[in-house]
């Protein structure tokens, strides 16, 4: 009996499983996945999810498809990664007790970031020809899949899955919105950041994105920005600058008009969070090439991640260089953000330059880090993790150095009318970012709902926000 009872429990277990299984075909009609092969050549054709009018791919067209799709799937997760890694940068470089107010706003960004997306950046992004004079458009929610048609370019060449490029643009999307998340730590509303972050990838950056990687009129001028020096991080920089002035510095930051570092709890975690975006900025740059298959792909896809790699090593070893003569000992976090500053300097022109090039940009991007962060420092404007610096100011050098040292000038402009060109698509987009977001910030200080208290300040975010401690609390105190 006993067996007959455990028998009749396991079939209907497999009953109900077999149920719920069931569910996603009858409710999703055909955004389910094709069907898989069978032995049978006939039934493979008619189950080919690509057969139209046209006929079936070529082997040809399937391998390009698939080359280029999970290419691009793989480096849409190495860009996905690069959260962990500012996570971890921002948590090392802040105080110990905001540590889960930090981590909280990353997995935020990412998520509200995926949502906001899906329903509406995406479309704003990328509306096709539903815009009006390359300035705004909307082309729909949620993304299409490629059941009857595989997407081609203009020219008719197989590209790659619409999923995978949904994945590889909502990830840069989320880098924008997190990099502000450092350079307003530890004084934040946490509701009110999340309205931040909503607007962000909503709407701020899917807008301005949209006038360079949407066709837009920038686009349409020979504005140039491969992966995203000024698209993606001198926005998330001038964002975090607008941030960090209507918020007002940290608590004993300034004292008297003196300055008074507030160290970072946990430099392990800040140098493994650069390490972690180094690589994956891997997926950023190599993976803007968006198309792998074929050796001239091939060639460009990895001359993209030396370049990438040059700029990054020459900007650790030049900020290191100038904290060293100038604070007398060589500074670890300056070495850090020198290698984001060249990796930021680098992602809108690692395409188009050659590695001397590449050599100059980072190096300058290095210098360039550094004089930011003192700068902050001499206006009192606090940004604990130098987001700004890193890439507000490298966003802005990246996209110049496009035009002063890229070897792509389009077509009808001499080298003069490049410079010209970067320079005014980057103040363009940069100030949309941070006019935008100053009255986000400013509408948001206006209702009160901006700033926690001083006392919620200094018993910490983690607590007072969250209800709970990232450490004991005997470790999670400030000594000011």
């Amino acid at each position: 009996m006993i067996a007959l009872s455990s028998f009749r429990r396991a079939a209907g277990v497999l009953v109900l499983s077999a149920l719920v299984l069931s569910l996603p075909t009858v409710v999703l009609g055909e955004d389910v996945a094709p069907v898989a092969a069978t032995a049978d050549p006939a039934a493979d054709a008619a189950n080919d999810p690509f057969a139209n009018s046209s006929g079936e791919l070529s082997f040809e067209e399937h391998t390009v498809y698939t080359i280029n799709t999970l290419i691009m799937f793989v480096c849409a997760v190495l860009v996905l990664f690069m959260q962990a890694g500012f996570a971890m940068l921002e948590m090392g470089l802040n105080s110990a007790k905001n540590v889960i107010n930090i981590l909280f706003k990353n997995v935020m960004d990412l998520s509200i970031g995926v949502l906001l997306f899906l329903f509406l950046g995406f479309g704003l992004m990328y509306p096709g020809e539903d815009n009006w004079n390359g300035l705004f458009g909307f082309g729909g929610s949620f993304v299409s899949r490629d059941l009857e048609e595989v997407n081609r370019d203009d020219d008719g060449a197989v590209l790659y899955s619409s999923a995978a490029d949904f994945l590889f643009q909502v990830a840069f999307a989320a880098t924008a919105a997190t990099i502000v998340s450092g350079a307003v730590a530890g004084r934040m509303r946490f509701a009110s950041y999340l309205v931040y972050s909503a607007f962000l990838t909503g709407l701020i950056y899917p807008i301005s994105g949209m006038w360079k990687w949407g066709e837009g009129f920038l686009d349409q001028m020979g504005f140039q920005d491969f992966a995203g020096s000024v698209v993606v991080h001198a926005v998330g920089g001038f964002a975090g600058l607008a941030g960090a002035l209507v918020l007002g510095p940290r608590i004993g930051r300034f004292v008297k008009g003196r300055s008074v570092p507030i160290p970072g709890h946990n430099i392990a975690f800040a140098g493994l969070g650069v390490f972690i975006l180094w690589i994956g900025w891997y997926g950023f740059n190599p993976g803007s090439q968006l198309v792998y298959f074929g050796a001239a792909d091939a060639e460009a896809t990895t001359f993209i991640a030396l370049t990438t790699t040059i700029a990054a090593a020459v900007g650790a070893v030049a900020a290191m260089i100038v904290a060293w003569s100038l604070f007398s000992k060589p500074d670890v976090t300056m070495a850090l953000n020198g290698a984001l500053a060249g990796l930021v300097g680098i992602t809108a022109n690692c395409d188009q330059v050659t590695q001397v090039g590449a050599l100059i940009i980072g190096g300058v991007a290095g210098v360039l880090v550094v004089l930011g962060v003192i700068a902050l420092d001499k206006l009192r404007i606090d940004d604990p993790v130098g987001a700004f610096p890193v890439h507000g100011l490298c966003g802005v050098w990246g996209g110049l150095a496009t035009g002063i040292l890229g070897v792509n000038i389009p077509e009808g402009l001499d080298r003069m009318g490049y410079i010209g060109v970067q320079a005014l698509g980057t103040v363009v987009i940069a100030s949309w970012a941070f006019i935008t977001m100053l009255l986000l910030f400013l509408v948001l200080r206006l209702l009160g709902v901006l700033r926690v208290s001083a006392e919620d300040e200094m018993a910490g975010l983690d607590i007072t926000e969250h209800g709970m401690h990232g450490y004991p609390p005997s470790l999670a105190q400030d000594k000011v």
